[in-house]
C-alpha cells in the first residue's frame, strides 16, 4: 500500500515540540516532504536556534514515523531559519542585523550584564549568529567579560569592525576609551556615542544583536526606544521586593514606549554553597514569577547565585563558554531557547517585501 504525504503530516501532527508547544505541522516548520517507493524524506525548519536538540528531535520524529504501516528507509533533515521580526514604527533596520534583543533591569547589581553575555554565548552554542553591543556606556564591562582589548580596526575610514570572542561579535565605548578614564559626559553625548556604536559598526550577518543596557529608565532607554529597532527587551531581577519595585519601572517603559515584552529572567534566585551544597532563597523567592503573571509574560528562568558565575566572567570565560555542557550553562541555554521562541512568535518584517517608492520628475 503507498504511502501519502498526508499520513506523513498527520503523524507529524502528533509530535509536539516542547520549546513552542505547539506540532511541527501547525507551527509551520515542516518543509518540504518526499515520498519515493514508499521511501520517506523531509525537512523540519525550525524558527528558532536549537543545534544541541537537533539529534534528539530526528530521532523522535523518525520513531514516530515508523508507525506508518509499510514505510520504508526515513530521512529527516533538521535545521534552523531565523528572520528578522517587526520593531517599531518608523524605526530603520541595521544593515546585517535581523533581530535586537535589549537585556534591561531597573537597577543595578542583579547580574544583568552577566546574563545578556550568556544569553548570547547560549545563543551562539545553538547555531544562531550573535553580536553583543555594551550600551552601558558609562560602566561598560563586556569587555573584560569576553575577555577581549584592543581597538576596533576601520577598514573605510567609517566603519568599525567589531570584535570576535568566543564566537560572537562585540563592539563596546570600552574599546575605545582608556580602562580607567570615566566617561564624564552629559545625556546627549552619550545618546550620540550608543547610536554611533550601534550604525557605525560593521556587523556581519546578525541573527540577534544582543544589547546590555545600563541600569535604569534614562537618557539611553529613551534613545533605545526611539531610534533603535528593538525586536524586544528581556528583564533581569532578583527575587528582592526593592530589585522587582525598579524590574516593574523597565517593564513599564517598554511597554510604553512599544516594544514587546519578551521574558523575565530570575537572577540569584538561590544561593547554593560551595561547601555542602545548601540551596537557600537568601533574597526571597517566587518574586519573578509572581511579576510574570501580574504582567502577563513569560517566565524565562531562574539562575543560581554561584561564585563560579562570578569567577568565570571575571576571567573572560563566561559560563556557557567554559563549562558548556555544564548544570548553570544548560539553564542559559534553556534560557536562549525560549527568548529565541518568543521572538519567532512575533509579527514578522514586512519592510523588505515592499519595494522604495521613488518619485522622479517626468
Amino acid at each position: 500500500m503507498a504511502i501519502s504525504e498526508l499520513q506523513v503530516q498527520s503523524v507529524l501532527r502528533e509530535i509536539i515540540d516542547p520549546n513552542t508547544g505547539k506540532d511541527y505541522v501547525t507551527s509551520r516548520e515542516v518543509g518540504e516532504i518526499r515520498i519515493n517507493s514508499n521511501n520517506v524524506s523531509l525537512e523540519i525548519v525550525l524558527s528558532y536556534p536549537a543545534k544541541s536538540l537537533f539529534e534528539n528531535i530526528r530521532s523522535q520524529v523518525i520513531e514516530k514515523l515508523k508507525m506508518i504501516p509499510d514505510i520504508g528507509e526515513i530521512e529527516v533533515n533538521i535545521s534552523s531559519k531565523i528572520i528578522s521580526r517587526a520593531t517599531q514604527r518608523g524605526v530603520q533596520h541595521i544593515p546585517e542585523v535581523k533581530n535586537i534583543i535589549a537585556v534591561a533591569s531597573g537597577k543595578g547589581g542583579v547580574g544583568k550584564s552577566a546574563t545578556a553575555v550568556n544569553l548570547a554565548l547560549a545563543l551562539a552554542y545553538e547555531g544562531a549568529s550573535v553580536g553583543i553591543l555594551d550600551a552601558d556606556i558609562y560602566g561598560p564591562s563586556q569587555p573584560q567579560m569576553l575577555g577581549v582589548s584592543g581597538r576596533p580596526e576601520s577598514k573605510d575610514g567609517k566603519h568599525m569592525e567589531p570584535l570576535e570572542a568566543h564566537g560572537i561579535q562585540i563592539i563596546s565605548i570600552g574599546l575605545l576609551v582608556d580602562i580607567e578614564t570615566p566617561m564624564v559626559w552629559r545625556g546627549p553625548m552619550v545618546t550620540q556615542a550608543l547610536q554611533q556604536l550601534l550604525n557605525d559598526t560593521r556587523w556581519r550577518d546578525i541573527d540577534y544583536l544582543i544589547v546590555d543596557m545600563p541600569p535604569g529608565t534614562g537618557d539611553i532607554q529613551l534613545t533605545l526606544a526611539q531610534k533603535v529597532p528593538v525586536t524586544g527587551a528581556v528583564i533581569v531581577t532578583t527575587p528582592q521586593d526593592i530589585a522587582l519595585l525598579d524590574a516593574r519601572k523597565g517593564l513599564k517603559m517598554f511597554e510604553k514606549v512599544g516594544i514587546p515584552i519578551i521574558g523575565i529572567v530570575e537572577n540569584m534566585s538561590t544561593h547554593i554553597c560551595s561547601k555542602c551544597g545548601f540551596s537557600e532563597h537568601i533574597f526571597g523567592e517566587g518574586g519573578g514569577a509572581k511579576m510574570c503573571k501580574d504582567y502577563d509574560v513569560e517566565f524565562l528562568g531562574a539562575l543560581p547565585l554561584d561564585i563560579k558565575i562570578r569567577e568565570q566572567t571575571d576571567s573572560g570565560t563566561p559560563t556557557v563558554a567554559a563549562d558548556p555542557e555544564g548544570k548553570i550553562a544548560q539553564i542559559y541555554r534553556g534560557i536562549a531557547r525560549r527568548t529565541a521562541v518568543k521572538v519567532a512568535e512575533l509579527s514578522k518584517d514586512h519592510s523588505s517585501s515592499f519595494p522604495d517608492i521613488v518619485i522622479q520628475n517626468t
